[in-house]
């Protein structure tokens, strides 16, 4: 029998200890298996896991118990993204080191050391939270295996054309102090101001030129106006004076000038935007560096080199001031670009780096997104548009240190780069050298690349590390992993990466493999700390409400319960208050299951079909109603989860059992289940376990913990190794549904909460009994389903009679105006009035 209360901390507990011993969640698939298989994110090591993961982490395995308990082969691998930029941070802040402090191997060795901590933190909130992880496919963004693919993806791209090395303006992080992509790129709204400079041209007249980045006049090269601008003929194919700083720039006409922003007339300066970049090859302007890659300004800047980005401005405005160039000066708002690892204003530094080819396969990566599922489907036009507005190749090198090292040298002769052989792989090229010479002059003497690749580069080939792509090949198996799990049928993730892990993974499969990394893409929204909030972060803090802490205090299925609340794609409010209604969800479960176990206990239901049919035939009014609604319940439920709307079937889920289940169908059966002698109480028995039994079941992939104690408590007591998350999902059976049966179901509803609202407006408790219920109708099948339903509307009233008359008398009819009449009542032998509202 079930305890009084729900102990979710001991159970819990039990329970993961149980599913790992009993190897629940094992994946082995024989040739003819059916899988699904889950492309899972690998949370970025820069923090604590907050419960913004714990909203977006329990989405897919909501799907694998579903799709496990459809009889499908389940791979639900974990990994942990633990190189690059993310983790170094974490480290900098954590123990106050820097490798350019204590060296490029000892900060390494630091940030293997605390990510390994932090990934053990990770995988104990994991378990507590139920994740049905197989942990043996388990991996690292950084172990020898993920450096081992991550390598041989850059050869052989190299190899193939798509990778290739230049020197240009980057996108450049002076804060992290790294090459950046333009996906790894935020758009802030900050205050600034609009400063007029008065530029002079040789023949004396003046140009006034408006600007949010006075520090970037050292670096101007040209200035634009628009050919059609009549305010500027005059200043055309002349040249101007640079404030402050003296020299001759042209003065030239583009289309592109826009004569509506500042005063018409803009700088080109080397560089503040990608306007400045593409003026600057279009024209094959000179070059001028101002601002170094530490954020100061050069020697290019005369008296203010050394001087920080922002201390800069401020001198050359009081600079232009003092010296009467400073025109006009209005406060603006506008948007910025800033690196979203630490929300630093980003500059284009000029310096040589590494890239994919993206540019020029622009339409067949849009042609990939079409060929994919999106749920939910608008989430696919973020993929569109990033892909529709990318302005450069994908850069993938990156000036760090925990990384994997880019697998090439560079010859100090010829600076031929020569790549590392495949068998060295993995390979550093600051530790090992090359094993042969330079194919072009002979030589032996090389410099290692120091850079690394770009995290995404390595967790953009997360189908190919988890499938074991490589160590397959090498083993030259006949029936690999990988060749049974990609492509991969689920690929989940938050909306904010889409322009980068969904991207860059499609952008590698493309390129590798010409097929889609996935069939499905499911979104989901952030975890956020208040209404029109963003989304909190664990590199920040992570937020006030700890998830182990809430795990504790309310279970690991109440938690759950909140996470599969919001619809895909939609962010979350975090709140203390709905992980309560999951509690007391949770309660109000065990309490039915509870109460039904007293009824259920050694019931085995019969297995001969003669039986079945003689138990069928007993069968209530309400017994066929609920049943016949259970069918309902599983198709709806079941073609939901199906299109992964797992909130929306959890609604139906939960309305179920609270209204029809626990507020009516107990209620009406409850007096036949007490009573063993008459004909129905084994139809009651019948219904009540194939009910109960299916709801936890469909509840399993939710609330994982208590639907697994329910089910081995009530139904399979001496089978522990038994889990609930291995057995059947439900499946709809046709001889239960029944429309006619469900018509009823909804009058005897009707009137038992008629009959609530009877006892409420009399203040009475709602157990009170009727002496006696008259029900009115002139329907003769209404008469004869409610005169079959006594037994059932008795229970639920706790009337000890029911009188059924059957109307003919039209004026009785006009005055109700309705078809199931009235409700009248007798009680302690008193007739009060027929109730006001004639609806009744």
């Amino acid at each position: 029998m079930l305890p009084k209360r729900y102990d979710h901390k001991t159970q819990e507990i039990e329970i993961i200890s149980n599913w790992a011993e009993d190897e629940t969640y094992v994946f082995q698939a024989g040739p003819n298996d059916q899988i699904y298989s889950i492309d899972t994110p690998p949370p970025t090591v820069s923090g604590l896991l907050h419960l913004g993961h714990i909203y977006s982490y329990t989405h897919p395995d909501i799907f694998a118990r579903f799709w496990r308990m459809r009889g499908y082969r389940v791979f639900y691998p974990m990994g942990f993204d633990d190189n690059g930029l993310p983790t170094e941070r974490l480290v900098e802040k954590q123990l106050g080191v820097r490798a350019k402090t204590i060296g490029r191997r000892a900060f390494i060795e630091k940030c293997l050391e605390l990510s390994e901590t932090m990934e053990a933190e990770y995988i104990t909130l994991w378990q507590r939270l139920g994740l049905s992880i197989d942990w043996r496919y388990s991996y690292r963004t950084i172990d020898r295996t993920s450096q081992l693919i991550s390598q041989k993806s850059f050869l052989e791209l190299y190899l193939n054309g798509k990778v290739y090395r230049r020197e240009a303006p980057t996108l450049w992080c002076p804060e992290c102090q790294t090459a950046i992509a333009q996906a790894e790129l935020n758009d802030h709204h900050r205050d600034s101001e609009y400063i007029t400079i008065n530029f002079t041209l040789e023949n004396g007249e003046h140009l006034p030129i408006a600007t949010t980045r006075p520090e970037l006049l050292p670096a101007c090269v040209a200035i634009f106006v628009h050919p059609e601008d009549q305010r500027f003929t005059y200043a055309q194919s002349h040249q101007a004076k640079v404030p402050l700083f003296g020299h001759q720039v042209p003065i030239l006409v583009d289309n592109s000038a826009d004569p509506g922003k500042g005063t018409g007339a803009v700088m080109c300066c080397t560089f503040g935007d990608v306007a400045d970049v593409n003026w600057w090859l279009s024209y094959n302007l000179p070059k001028i560096e101002a601002i170094d890659r530490d954020g100061t300004l050069t020697s290019a800047a005369g008296n203010f080199s050394g001087f920080s980005v922002s201390q800069a401005r401020h001198q050359i405005k009081a600079a232009l001031l003092d010296a009467g160039y400073l025109l006009d000066q209005q406060p603006t708002r506008h948007s910025i670009r800033v690196h979203e690892r630490c929300d630093t204003p980003v500059e284009y530094i000029t310096t040589h780096q590494w890239f994919i080819r993206v540019l020029d396969y622009k339409e067949a990566l849009l042609n990939a997104g079409d060929s994919i599922r999106w749920y939910p489907e608008q989430m696919k036009s973020r993929y569109v548009s990033w892909v529709q507005n990318l302005n450069w190749d994908w850069c993938i090198s990156r000036q760090r240190y925990f990384g994997i090292p880019i697998p090439v040298w560079y010859c100090q002769e010829c600076d031929q780069v020569l790549l590392a052989d495949e068998q060295q792989l993995p390979v550093d090229p600051t530790v090992e050298k090359p094993q042969t010479s330079c194919p072009n002059c002979g030589s032996q003497a090389f410099s290692p690349e120091e850079d690394v690749l770009d995290t995404w580069a390595t967790s953009s080939m997360t189908p190919q590390i988890v499938g074991q792509w490589l160590t397959n090949q090498q083993m030259n198996l006949e029936s690999d992993l990988y060749s049974k799990v990609f492509p991969f049928s689920l690929r989940p993730q938050a909306h904010e990466i889409i322009r980068t892990w969904a991207f860059y993974t499609i952008v590698k499969s493309f390129h590798h493999f010409k097929t889609l990394p996935w069939m499905d893409v499911l979104i989901s929204g952030w975890g956020i700390a208040g209404e029109g909030m963003g989304k909190i972060s664990k590199s920040r803090g992570g937020g006030p409400m700890p998830p182990l802490e809430m795990i504790d205090r309310y279970s690991a299925d109440a938690v759950r319960y909140w996470a599969a609340s919001t619809a895909p794609g939609k962010d979350s409010v975090i709140s203390e208050e709905k992980i309560q209604n999951g509690a007391k969800f949770a309660t109000k479960l065990w309490n039915i299951a509870r109460f039904s176990a007293s009824f259920l206990n050694g019931y085995i239901p019969s297995q001969t079909q003669s039986e079945n049919h003689g138990i069928k035939n007993t069968l209530t009014p309400a017994d066929k109603w609920i049943l016949s609604r259970l069918q309902g319940l599983i198709v709806r439920t079941t073609y939901l989860l199906e299109q992964y709307e797992y909130a929306s079937a959890k609604s139906e889920i939960e309305t179920f059992l609270w209204t029809e289940f626990a507020d009516n169908y107990l209620e009406m059966c409850k007096q036949r289940l007490y009573n063993t002698e008459i004909p129905s109480h084994q139809a009651a028995t019948y219904s009540l376990h194939k009910l109960l039994l299916s709801v936890i079941k469909l509840l399993a992939p939710y609330m994982p913990f208590i639907t697994e104690q329910i089910y081995h408590t009530v139904f399979l007591p001496s089978k522990r190794k038994s889990s609930i998350h291995l057995a059947s999902w439900p499946v709809p059976e046709q001889a239960f549904i029944d429309t006619q049966a469900e018509q009823l179901g909804e009058n005897l509803v009707n009137i038992a909460t008629a009959v609530r609202r009877f006892k409420s407006n009399l203040n009475l408790p709602l157990a009170t009994e009727l002496v006696r219920l008259q029900l009115f109708t002139q329907n003769p099948e209404l008469l004869l389903g409610l005169s079959a339903a006594q037994d059932d509307l008795m229970s639920i009233t706790r009337a000890q009679e029911i009188e059924l008359v059957s109307v003919i008398d039209n004026s009785l009819e006009t005055l109700l105006n309705t078809e199931l009449l009235t409700v009248a009542g007798a009680i302690e032998n008193n007739n009060p009035p027929m109730l006001n509202n004639r609806k009744e």
